[in-house]
């Protein structure tokens, strides 16, 4: 059923990409699609102190789902996809800061901005967690990304859905990380 469910999803990803504006960081080694957003939330500070407020903008990071769940399907064993996972989100962060370092507005830039379920491990790759605080979102993100959670747990049970956290990075803590240009040096 679940190698069914994913051929579907393969075929409706395309216009998911089509109708989401997302971008492609690297087609083969990266993870994540990407887009500008102008953030909606509540105000949040950042450990260094960036302040992210309405309408500042962000790059909004989209996990590869359709890919990632193909690249995972013979791997049985949760916490061996758990590192995989980290793995390719780790290796896929200095495309995101080469990104910005080359897109026309990147001085308005403030940060990165992801939500997900999948939040354990994030803050060793240099996000910060924040639970966003509207119920009605709260809500919408938890039932949009219910099918990706039941697609991808070893046993999914309705009762055991993780809840959705907004994962942050300012761009000046992703640079001074992830550059790529310092990583060389």
């Amino acid at each position: 059923m679940r190698s069914y469910l994913l051929s579907f999803w393969n075929i409706l990803d395309p216009l998911y990409y089509l109708f989401t504006r997302l971008e492609y960081l690297d087609r083969h080694s990266g993870i994540f699609r990407v887009r500008l957003t102008k953030y909606k939330g509540k105000e949040v500070l950042l450990s260094d102190g960036t302040l992210i407020k309405k309408n500042d903008k962000l790059v909004k990071i989209h996990l590869h789902n359709v890919k990632l769940l193909s690249e995972l399907k013979g791997v049985p064993c949760s916490v061996r996809r758990g590192r995989i996972i980290f793995q390719k989100v780790l290796i896929s962060m200095p495309l995101i800061a080469e990104y910005i370092n080359g897109h026309k507005e990147k001085n308005e830039i403030k940060g990165v901005i992801g939500i997900t379920m999948l939040y354990k491990g994030a803050e060793k790759i240099g996000f910060e967690i924040f639970q966003p605080c509207h119920p009605l979102y709260k809500l919408f993100k938890r039932i949009s990304q219910t099918p990706l959670y039941l697609l991808s747990a070893e046993q999914p049970k309705i009762s055991k859905i993780p809840d959705t956290y907004y994962l942050f990075i300012s761009k000046e803590k992703l640079q001074q990380t992830y550059n790529k240009t310092k990583l060389n040096k």
